[in-house]
């Protein structure tokens, strides 16, 4: 009789099991091979918005440097400005008031004449008078009359002062004025001419500048404008130089630059706020 071909049953388990584990092996090795090429969408997005910030930036450097070529000049005409507006105001004040002073000399001398009027009729009349006591009342109009014109002159006299100063204080403001408005132009001119030279420079930037904005979104747009306004140097992004913030120069531990490189999340300087980006990346975009 032949002997029986079956195999043992551990054969037949073991072959089971190693068919199972061949399976489980394929099936693993298919579901983890992409996930090696592919790279974190967030890693991205984060790593896009870096390169955005700090494009920005790098522009609205160059624009901060045109201003400063400009120097103190914008402020100087304006300051500039701002004076002859108040030299011009103050001329007003003292014509208005040079003409206030003629209508009040002018009153008082009419007002003089009918004192005058008023003595001499008086007069007249005393020569008429039938008794002591119409005398009397007519000399007393007559004294009257006499105080009503020195104060009259009195008046005439504080006035023709006033007046007096009124048009030297209008010769020295238009001396002055004269002087101011050359300075102006002087000024002015020469901002013309720096402005010219960069002009199409700046309005180019500022396109750049305006276009850039649009592919950051608005909290980090926020962000951003609130760094630089308060950062001393308009600097809001800065890369990590020498183990050192780009910005405040303060120092950045090993474990912080390493996030900073993976461009997991946006990471700002702990001393000065300014948003952090590793030396590769800001290479690499300079």
């Amino acid at each position: 009789m032949a002997k029986s071909v079956a195999k043992p049953a551990e054969t037949i388990g073991e072959e089971n099991n190693n068919a199972s584990n061949v399976v489980t092996t394929n099936e693993t090795v298919e579901i983890q091979a992409p996930a090696e090429h592919v790279k974190d969408e967030t890693e991205i997005s984060i790593e896009k918005k870096l390169i955005a910030l700090y494009t920005l930036q790098q522009n609205d450097s160059k624009i901060d440097r045109i201003k400063i070529v400009r120097g103190e000049l914008p402020l100087e005409v304006e300051d500039l400005e701002d004076e002859v507006a108040g030299l011009e105001t103050r001329i007003d004040n003292y014509i208005q008031e040079i003409e206030m002073l003629d209508k009040q000399i002018a009153d008082k001398q009419l007002a003089i004449k009918e004192s005058q009027g008023l003595i001499k009729r008086y007069e007249e009349q005393q020569n008429n008078v039938r008794n002591n006591r119409e005398y009397d009342a007519l000399t007393k109009e007559v004294e009257f009359q006499n105080l009503e014109i020195q104060l009259a002159e009195k008046r005439i006299r504080e006035f023709s002062a006033q007046l007096t100063m009124a048009k030297e204080e209008i010769e020295n403001a238009q001396h002055e004025l004269s002087d101011r408005r050359n300075d102006m132009e002087a000024k002015r001119s020469e901002l013309t001419d720096i402005v010219a030279e960069t002009e199409l420079e700046e309005k180019e930037l500022n396109n750049k500048s305006e276009q850039q904005q649009r592919l950051i979104e608005e909290r980090l747009l926020i962000a951003y404008k609130r760094i630089r306004k308060n950062a001393r140097n308009g600097l809001a992004v800065v890369p990590v130089e020498r183990d050192a913030c780009g910005g405040c120069f303060s120092y950045i531990p090993p474990q912080r630059q390493l996030d900073i490189k993976l461009h997991k999340k946006i990471i700002v300087c702990e001393f000065c706020g300014r948003i952090l980006v590793d030396k590769e990346l800001a290479d690499s975009l300079s």
